[in-house]
């Protein structure tokens, strides 16, 4: 292990593939969870550094009010239909992601190194929370993440798992759940590298292609495989 107090898993997928609920899943089961989506969306409120530094980009347009938040729907259809535009903007958000799940690997390490803090609830850091079930410190954690293998987590994670699922159905999830018209959902595939691209680097692959069921019993195998 990387960290010898905490077990660390990156967890990956194309888009609606399901990482959401497997995260879910991960969680119930007792692991520390981040998102990095979540993440994202706090570095973008009014008053951070990130916010501030994409309304100076990309303009004032992208707000929904003078000095309100971004509107992340015309982001997106800006950021996706221009590679040079989606560049940019994962250089304005990618250090600042990378810094906070850092900070907060580093916060679960300490916990799962305190024998005092058992039987106190795991709890987020503050800035970034995220719903815990485990009352007792982690000694797994997951980083949520769809670039986690392009950002180079895989260098200090333990295992990598890939959540996967026939593209016909990432198509219908993204137009029936996301409001997408089928136009927009399929540039938001073609944006991302190939599924296979994320398999090929995978410890564990988790098909999401079936019941939901079927998911959660690939989630508790895998689970229960984990070294202790």
């Amino acid at each position: 292990m990387p960290n010898k107090n905490l077990y660390l898993i990156g967890l990956t997928g194309n888009i609606a593939c399901g990482k959401s609920s497997v995260l879910a899943m991960l969680r119930e089961l007792g692991a520390a969870t981040i998102d990095a989506d979540a993440v994202t969306h706090q570095l973008q409120r009014p008053g951070e550094p990130v916010y501030q530094k994409i309304v100076e980009t990309f303009g004032p347009g992208l707000l929904m009010e003078p000095g309100g938040p971004i509107d992340r729907k015309a982001l997106g259809t800006i950021v996706f239909s221009d590679p040079a535009a989606l560049r940019r903007l994962e250089q304005i958000v990618h250090p600042a992601v990378h810094d906070a799940i850092v900070a907060w690997i580093e916060a679960q390490s300490r916990r799962a190194a305190e024998p005092q803090n058992r039987g106190v609830e795991n709890q987020e850091p503050a800035r970034f929370p995220e719903p815990a079930t485990s009352n007792q410190p982690p000694s797994v954690a997951v980083i949520d993440a769809i670039k986690l293998i392009e950002a180079g987590w895989p260098e200090v994670c333990d295992a990598i798992w890939v959540v996967t699922c026939p593209a016909e159905q990432q198509l219908a999830r993204l137009v029936e759940t996301r409001g997408m018209s089928e136009a927009e959902a399929r540039r938001r595939i073609a944006a991302q590298p190939p599924q296979q691209e994320k398999v090929a680097r995978a410890n564990v692959v988790i098909d999401n292609g079936g019941a939901l069921a079927a998911t959660r019993a690939q989630v508790e195998a895998a689970w229960a495989a984990i070294p202790r």
